[in-house]
């Protein structure tokens, strides 16, 4: 088994036929929308039948921040939905869906790994069901019909100057970040500087992933601020005329995936911003609709827990009205010793200090999602190179800071492998309600969230930002947003903005370049630091060795 890459296991799986999953969840098979045998959309209808029924218990899995070493926090997802069918309860899956970008370029796919995969892995790597596409479409339909009423005469009297709508496409493509469009003559409008972001930082993937339905989604849309006047005011998609053909574009989109894991475990796969430049969650809709069939959800937020978990927390949740149960935070042996300042090469080798040292990242995370009164549990991802002595470390750290770790090996053994965090994960949660809260409320003003959220989770001394953000944030605040969560973009691989400090950093200032409005998605963007809203490939991106075999098979995905 050892031998065999994640798409070898994927592809050897002894999938069921979609509708027999749906059956497993009570959705009979006239209220799915097949796309081949093994995934499927499930319809409006049915989810509005289930408005009634009581909701099961929430898990979120979470993670310290990444490294090159890897985490496994979608596979220990996977992974532990799995084993908490495996020991009796009925437990859905929700995650996000990868992105072309990182598959392309150099993170590679986000269908889990070893046994503790979704299926088909190479359908959910690439195009899927379309979703990202149809994303892609609405968003860049607004974007050329701003262009276009500007063009036949520009009656709302937007400034072009003060267009706030980029471009999106679904690739990291650095040359694309700032970009001029409309040269070339009279025929073709007027030219403005302008650019692209990648697709999972658009407005509109974080809207498809918080509206409650079609409703809530055209309302969402129609409030998206694209523009403005030059005595500065703003200019809607509404206004433009939009938002009815993007609803129409994004209608079958907004129905969430059922695919199955390699234990032919139900999983929903739908939506899916990063978390270092947009919320990072799967969708609301998945959520929801998964919580009114099982007994427990098992879901995922992107990246380290200073950026997914807090906004699944303070975005997400409060967006919907959910109430986690359970927080796991997934670390390994190896990113540990990263923190610890072991180089990538010299992992191999074991080195307790360096485990030690690295455990002040880990710690720093569970103080944090304890701060949001949500219970915890560790879970340690397994590599066959670990020593008994470097997990010890981290088993006692974990106890000494009061909380408790398991070792956790279902990459190599699927459920087998999870069922004793399976059962404490059950435990807590049949313990009682969790004391959840998050971490600001809604009328404490937009800068002191920015600080709240720097000075508690990230332990920045103080947050950067010049008189025109503080001055912008304001101004929102004067216009009716100021009761809006914020979602911070910046690197996922420190708790500053510099990505080569690991570990747990203190004594820095957390600088604050740009906030931008996402009035449609409800909430406010501080970007800081240098983090791209475009990605770029890296200096030898996947995609070189992604290629499809003699047989049409395909090779180099992972």
């Amino acid at each position: 088994m050892a031998h065999k890459t994640d798409i070898e296991i994927a592809r050897a799986a002894e999938k069921k036929p979609i509708q027999e999953i749906g059956a497993a969840l009570g959705i009979p098979p006239e209220h799915l929308l097949p796309f081949g045998h093994d995934k499927a959309k499930v319809s409006a209808d049915f989810i509005r039948s289930l408005a009634d029924r009581p909701d099961g218990k929430l898990v979120l899995v979470t993670a310290i921040n990444p490294t090159p070493a890897g985490e496994g926090k979608t596979t220990t997802t996977v992974g532990l939905g799995d084993g908490l069918n495996a020991i009796g309860k009925k437990a859905v899956i929700c995650i996000r869906e990868p992105s072309l970008g990182p598959c392309f370029g150099m993170k590679g796919g986000a269908a889990g790994g070893g046994r503790a995969q979704v299926v088909p892995m190479e359908d959910i790597n690439l195009h899927f069901t379309g979703d990202f596409h149809a994303i892609t479409a609405a968003h860049n339909l607004l974007s050329a019909m701003i262009d276009n009423h500007i063009y036949w005469g520009n009656d709302l009297g937007i400034d072009p100057r003060r267009i706030a709508w980029r471009r999106v496409m679904d690739m990291n493509d650095r040359a694309l970040r700032d970009t001029v469009v409309s040269l070339g003559g009279v025929a073709n409008g007027f030219p403005r500087q302008t650019g692209f972001d990648i697709t999972v930082a658009s407005e509109i993937m974080a809207i498809l992933c918080l509206a409650a339905d079609l409703d809530d989604l055209r309302r969402r849309l129609g409030d998206i601020v694209v523009a403005y006047t030059r005595d500065r005011n703003p200019i809607y998609a509404r206004d433009i005329k939009a938002d009815g053909a993007m609803t129409v574009l994004l209608a079958q989109a907004m129905q969430p995936n059922l695919v199955q894991t390699l234990e032919n475990n139900p999983a929903f796969v739908h939506g899916g911003p990063f978390a270092n430049i947009a919320h990072g969650c799967n969708s609301l809709i998945a959520t929801a609709t998964a919580l009114k069939l099982g007994d427990y959800v098992v879901t995922e937020a992107g990246f380290g827990a200073d950026l997914g978990a807090e906004k699944f927390f303070d975005i997400k949740c409060r967006k919907g009205g959910l109430r986690p149960n359970v927080a796991v935070i997934v670390a390994t042996v190896r990113a540990l010793k990263m923190n610890g300042g072991v180089a990538k090469a010299d992992l191999a080798a074991e080195n307790v200090e360096a485990v030690y040292r690295g455990c002040a990242n880990l710690g720093r995370h569970i103080a944090n999602v304890k701060s949001f009164g949500v219970p915890i549990l560790v879970a340690i991802n397994h590599f066959t190179g670990d020593t008994e002595a470097e997990i010890a470390t981290v088993m006692d750290y974990v106890q000494q800071h009061g909380s408790e770790a398991h070792v956790c090996r279902h990459w190599a053994d699927g459920s087998a492998g999870i069922e004793p965090l399976a059962r404490r994960v059950a435990a807590l949660a049949e313990g009682g309600p969790s004391q959840f809260d998050t971490l600001y409320p809604d009328e404490m003003p937009l800068f002191e969230k920015i600080e709240t959220i720097a000075k508690r989770i990230y332990r920045a001394d103080e947050v950067l930002a010049d008189t025109r953000v503080r001055a912008q944030l304001r101004d929102w605040e004067r216009a009716g947003y100021g009761n809006l969560p914020i979602c911070m973009a910046k690197t996922q691989y420190s708790f500053s903005t510099d990505p080569n400090l690991r570990g747990a950093p203190k004594g820095f200032g957390l600088p604050v370049r740009e906030v931008r409005l996402s009035a449609g998605a409800g909430f406010i963007v501080a970007i800081c630091g240098e983090i791209m809203t475009m990605p770029g490939l890296p200096q030898r991106p996947a995609a070189e060795a992604i290629r499809l075999d003699e047989a049409g098979l395909i090779e180099g995905l992972f």
